[in-house]
């Protein structure tokens, strides 16, 4: 094994086991919180080199597929920051929580009407998912969300917290255009022949940076949690109920489209970007207190979703060769 083999060698190694080590990167984070400090000024450039990830481990052509199916996506797209955003925020009416805690109203309309984290593609393809519907969807979830946060937000807490349409469309474009711009240039310099063989490389890449992701978000939970334990585990419990359950009902209502996809659209449900809303607004404290929290489900997911991604896997993979999930 020469020099450079080497650290391709560990690269592969990561996609291989990368859905334990996310997962175990969130812990680090809560425990090592200089770590989090020394990489904070970096967060938005994970979150960029996790998107380019996304477009080179996803074929184009698949993604021209996927985008090619609109009903769905549009489907998709509304339930996801339409309607549960909408059923979270009556819920939250009809059982008297609005003047209760209105940082805790923000915190849950954030969560349901920010669209997918820019890492779920990345984590489809760990999970061993349709990574090409979850970057397809995540496109057109991120070319909606300027305009249906900021109405949802102002909606369900009166006005008292605006998110600027322009500010959130012209971040999202920028993120958006640069990750595509930089992907299309590695796939013409390299030729998309060496990217498909680089799977397992350029998901250890995004295992990489995922870690760094989640030790810059995680940073200030220790101190929290020792001040007001029972605070940050009743907002971890409340985020986790959230997300599994949207991913849940999601995976439910899109049954019909199939296991492969509705898993899919499941996990991309469950993942939400609310970092993109905190950019864009000034919140109250405890609403970046479950932010951080939040990404704790997101990154554990991958565990639960990867069995059952194996087993769809083997189910399709029997006599009748109905085809494989894409990777």
């Amino acid at each position: 094994m020469t020099f450079l083999d080497r650290p391709a060698a560990a690269l592969a190694w990561l996609g291989r086991h990368g859905t334990g080590l996310v997962a175990l990167s969130m812990f680090i984070g809560i425990a090592v919180p200089p770590l989090g400090a020394l990489l904070r000024p970096y967060f938005s450039e994970t979150v960029i080199v996790l998107l380019i990830l996304a477009f080179l481990r996803v074929d184009p052509a698949g993604l021209r597929a996927q985008l090619s199916k609109p009903a769905l996506l549009a489907a998709a797209a509304c339930w996801l920051m339409l309607a549960t955003p909408t059923l979270i925020g009556l819920g939250l009416w009809a059982g008297g929580v609005m003047d209760l805690s209105p940082a805790l109203v923000l915190a849950l309309i954030m969560h349901t009407a920010a669209p997918p984290t820019f890492s779920s593609p990345a984590l489809a393809a760990l999970i061993g998912l349709n990574a090409a519907i979850s970057l397809a969807l995540l496109l057109v979830c991120i070319v909606a969300t300027p305009f249906t946060a900021p109405a949802l937000v102002g909606l369900f807490t009166g006005g008292e917290v605006m998110l600027s349409p322009l500010a959130l469309g012209m971040r999202l474009a920028l993120i958006l255009a640069g990750a595509a711009a930089v992907a299309w240039a590695i796939r013409a310099i390299a030729g998309a022949a060496w990217v498909e063989r680089q799977g397992e490389r350029i998901d250890g890449l995004a295992v990489v940076t995922i870690f760094g992701f989640a030790l810059a978000l995680m940073g200030n939970v220790l101190p929290n949690a020792i001040a007001n334990p029972m605070l940050v585990l009743g907002l971890l419990a409340l985020s986790t109920a959230v997300s599994l359950a949207v991913s849940a009902l999601t995976a439910l209502v899109f049954m019909r489209a199939g296991r492969e996809t509705s898993f899919a659209l499941g996990h991309a449900a469950g993942s939400r970007n609310m970092g993109l809303m905190l950019a864009a607004a000034a919140v109250p404290e405890l609403v970046w207190l479950y932010v951080a929290v939040a990404q704790f489900p997101i990154y554990l997911m991958p565990l639960v979703y990867k069995p059952l991604a194996r087993r769809l896997r083997l189910g399709q993979d029997a006599p009748e060769h109905t085809g494989r999930m894409s990777r």
